[in-house]
C-alpha cells in the first residue's frame, strides 16, 4: 500500500507554463480594470480640448470657471472677469460646462 503512495506523489511535475497562469491572470485583470478605462478617459479628454471653441464655459484643473475668449493649437484666453482674462494651457482644461447646466465633475 505504502508503494503505491509514493508512487502517486513521486508523479511528473506539471508543465512550467502552468507556473505563469497567475501573474498572467492578474496582469489581464489589471489591463482590464484599471490601464484600459484610464486610457478611455484620456482619449475622451483629448476630444473635449480638441473641440474647444470660443464661448465655451470651461473649469480648469485649478479651480478656475471661465469663459474661452480665444484658442489655438497650445492655450486658451479664459475671461474669468469682467476685465480679467488669463492664458491657459489647452490640456490644463478640466472640463467644459454645458450651456445653463454644471460641471460634470461638481
Amino acid at each position: 500500500m505504502l508503494e503505491l503512495l509514493a508512487a502517486a506523489g513521486a508523479g511528473e511535475a506539471p508543465p512550467a507554463w502552468i507556473n505563469w497562469l497567475p501573474i498572467i491572470g492578474m496582469i489581464l485583470i489589471f489591463w482590464f480594470l484599471i490601464i484600459r478605462p484610464q486610457m478611455k478617459r484620456q482619449k475622451e479628454h483629448q476630444a473635449k480640448v480638441a473641440g474647444l471653441k470660443k464661448g465655451d464655459q470651461v473649469v480648469t484643473a485649478g479651480g478656475l470657471v471661465g469663459k474661452v475668449h480665444k484658442v489655438d493649437d497650445t492655450y486658451a484666453e479664459l475671461d474669468l472677469a469682467q476685465g480679467v482674462r488669463v492664458k491657459a494651457v489647452k490640456a490644463t482644461i478640466g472640463d467644459i460646462i454645458p450651456p445653463g447646466g454644471t460641471a460634470a465633475n461638481d
